[in-house]
């Protein structure tokens, strides 16, 4: 009967603190909106390059063989790559937190009580054996097990362990996009590196071009059909097309460095394949539909993962205003004389205690960790819409970018057509005194900017197709 009556108290103080401190205050709370667009352009087909393995999109042997290397020595990935790992050390020290801990240790002290209190007054009058009394100073041996448990009856700290289970998550997440950025940056680098090699390669050929006309003009001269500023307006334009090659040059060792960056390795020249640049065809794009993005896109899982870590951390921070309950127990053994540790069981000694508290006067901290908890929740609610129109509008340029190159390159490739024409053109007359040297300085220098330009058309729709690749979520798997 006593014991009932211990119980009902018990359960009665339970229901007290609950009462009084399980009132968390009203919070303004926001709910992400996932509803993205129908279509990109009124096309409903699934096809999406995006789930293509990078080594199935790039199909130039040299970038597959640098993009592989950059995989395994970025060091921007490789710092990730231990975020991931920080992440799920985070995991196993919350799940810790919600099992028992048990401790295994010994203890050895001496202590001397005055006479004139409780324990100095026990120990005078206390005897062991008849005529023996209790030592003093008296030491004091112990050596045993101690076992502590917070019950988790509010699933705070589950709570905090799925939380830390979802941060662990969006790590991967963070270094899936990572690698995404990796690919991509690798290959755009990389396509630009071919197209300073196509430019110089073009600017070369001019020079050779205008060395012979400078020589048809030296002729000129010679023969009175033209005067010596002819010969020097010539020989100007030979030097102005000479020093722009090293322009050109250093652009290459720059791109050259910037891959051996990504590729985490000191500068040393970039093997890469020697073709017809401009004869380099950029990839069909399928892009699917937008709602594709939700599972392709890693940073829009990130900004998922990270926002329903918050939302727990909300849960954890709610449960800090109910009781917490926690059992302790020890069994171990104790004497004031080593010698009788080993004599049982007098030498044991054991106890057991539930303890409950619960928060009751100035919540001050409580309610700010919940409030702050709160507003992180919001954060990461905006963080994700935030993200996925990024990740939308990201594709919806690049596919405009696309068409407005495709059709930008066809007219450029049809200027720098007639414009090389136009070089032979403008040299037979002025061959036969019918131009003046003039209109052939002139010929000669747009046509070989037109032939820069069109490189450049070719380089920014190489880079085009790996800009809607990065966007539509591939290059991590």
């Amino acid at each position: 009967m006593r014991n009932k009556r211990i119980l009902s108290w018990v359960g009665i103080a339970f229901i007290s603190l609950a009462y009084t401190a399980c009132k968390a205050p009203t919070l303004v709370t926001k709910t992400e909106n996932k509803a993205v667009p129908v279509s990109y352009t009124g096309s409903q087909d699934s096809t999406n390059v995006g789930k293509l393995s990078w080594k199935t999109y790039f199909t130039d042997s040299a970038l597959v063989a640098l993009i592989d290397q950059g995989l395994q020595g970025n060091q921007e990935l490789n710092i990730t790559l231990q975020e991931i790992q920080i992440a799920n050390n985070e995991i196993m020290a919350r799940k810790g937190e919600y099992m028992p801990f048990v401790n295994l240790g010994g203890a050895a002290g001496v202590e001397k009580a005055s006479r004139y209190t409780l324990p100095g007054a026990t120990e005078e009058v206390t005897e062991i054996k008849p005529g023996k009394k209790t030592p003093d100073p008296l030491s004091d041996f112990r050596f045993g097990a101690t076992a502590s448990w917070e019950i988790d009856i509010w699933h705070k700290l589950r709570n905090a362990k799925k939380a830390a289970a979802y941060r662990y998550l969006s790590s991967v997440d963070g270094k899936n996009f990572t690698v995404t950025n990796v690919v991509s940056e690798i290959a755009s680098n990389y396509y630009e590196l071919l197209a300073l090699d196509a430019q110089l390669e073009i600017l070369q050929r001019n020079i050779d071009i205008q060395n012979n006309a400078l020589k048809i003009v030296k002729m000129e001269k010679e023969a009175t059909r033209v005067t010596e500023l002819a010969v020097k307006r010539f020989q100007a334009q030979v030097l102005n097309t000479q020093n722009l090659q090293y322009d050109i040059r250093q652009k290459i060792v720059e791109a050259e460095n910037r891959i051996n960056f990504l590729l985490g390795r000191y500068p040393q020249p970039v093997v890469r394949t020697h073709q017809n640049f401009e004869t380099l065809m950029p990839t069909i794009i399928q892009t699917g539909i937008p709602t594709q993005l939700l599972e392709n896109r890693p940073d829009v899982k990130q900004a998922e993962n990270d926002l329903a870590a918050a939302k727990l951390d909300v849960q954890v921070a709610k449960a800090n205003f109910y009781p917490r309950l926690g059992l302790s127990a020890v069994l171990g053994f104790q004497s004031f004389n080593p010698v009788y540790l080993a004599k049982m069981p007098k030498s044991i000694i054991t106890s057991f205690a539930a303890d409950m508290a619960g928060p009751l006067v100035n919540k001050n901290l409580i309610k700010a960790t919940y409030y702050s908890a709160n507003a992180k929740q919001i954060q990461a609610v905006y963080n994700y819409e935030r993200t996925v129109l990024n990740a939308y509008i990201e594709v919806a340029n690049q596919i405009s970018r696309i068409g407005n190159l495709e059709r930008s390159y066809e007219l450029k490739k049809s200027e720098v057509d007639a414009l090389t024409e136009s070089i032979n053109i403008s040299n037979r007359l002025f061959a036969s005194a019918r131009a003046d040297y003039m209109e052939v300085l002139l010929t000669q220098r747009d046509a070989l900017e037109s032939r820069f330009d069109l490189i450049e058309t070719r380089m920014n729709q190489m880079n085009a197709t790996v800009s809607i690749y990065r966007a539509l979520g591939g290059g991590w798997r």
